[in-house]
């Protein structure tokens, strides 16, 4: 784990699950304590497909990175609610494409801000990355800040990655995306996904992790979520299973996780 300053260690609070260290347990990093650990635990064993859904979550923005930088010729993005890093993050795989490509992460987290420093540090690469510290419920101030790197004048991929499930209520969670999406320019992108009520097993998992300590995840049905993409045009084949979206291999499993890539006209 980076070296961590006093006043981010303060607001760590190990003793209480945290979404972005659980995703991380559950991914199989080691960025996680036993309070993060024992709740992952508790929500596996009710349902065990949330490892699956973890990990297919990174596939599906691999996948999804992959098109927008090389098909799509995106070389901006702003990764709302990036949580804490494991395998090929954004930058990775944008830069991979296009050396040249500008990431904003923008996260809240403390543990999550350490490794952004650690990660800002070491960058060599011909692009940019950097973090703004802003909650997704501050469009404003993550725009602003994102302005100050990035030319919104140009298109942006704004990304959204199974975290709106934290925001209980629809309409906000389409505000935000709105606001977003509103101060790009067209040929912008939106990539959303988030878990579905899709099965009675991700809908105890989730009542679970609320037993457990957890902040409450708001599990949406396919149509809701589908609502997000108002007036955008979806990239080919819309909004589906996370596995199902272009697929590397085309017998990966269907999950409780749907999601899209989607273009502003």
């Amino acid at each position: 784990m980076p070296e961590q300053d006093p006043e981010l260690s303060s607001r760590l609070q190990i003793e209480v699950p945290h979404a972005a260290r659980m995703w991380n347990y559950w991914m199989g990093g080691k960025d996680n304590f036993k309070a993060d650990r024992d709740a992952g635990d508790a929500v596996a064993d009710v349902y065990p497909e949330i490892a699956v859904m973890a990990r297919q979550s990174r596939q599906f923005l691999i996948r999804a990175v992959r098109f927008l930088a090389a098909e799509a010729g995106i070389r901006q993005f702003i990764d709302v609610g990036t949580g804490l890093p494991t395998m090929q993050n954004t930058h990775e795989v944008a830069q991979e494409v296009a050396p040249e490509s500008r990431i904003v992460y923008v996260d809240n987290d403390p543990l999550v801000l350490v490794h952004a420093r650690a990660l800002l540090t070491g960058s060599g690469s011909d692009g940019l990355i950097t973090y703004v510290d802003a909650d997704y419920h501050e469009p404003g101030k993550i725009l602003a800040e994102a302005r100050t790197v990035l030319n919104l004048q140009d298109p942006v991929a704004v990304l959204f990655m199974g975290v709106m499930g934290y925001e209980p209520d629809l309409v906000v969670v389409k505000a935000i995306v709105n606001r977003m999406m509103g101060s790009a320019v067209s040929g912008s992108y939106l990539v959303l996904w988030d878990g579905a009520d899709t099965s009675p097993a991700v809908v105890q998992g989730a009542d679970t992790l609320v037993e457990s300590g957890g902040v409450p995840y708001v599990l949406r049905s396919p149509e809701q979520l589908a609502s997000c993409f108002e007036g955008l045009v979806p990239v080919e084949p819309g909004l589906v299973p996370i596995t199902q979206w272009r697929p590397d291999d085309s017998g990966a499993d269907r999950i409780d996780a749907y999601g899209a890539v989607a273009r502003k006209p």
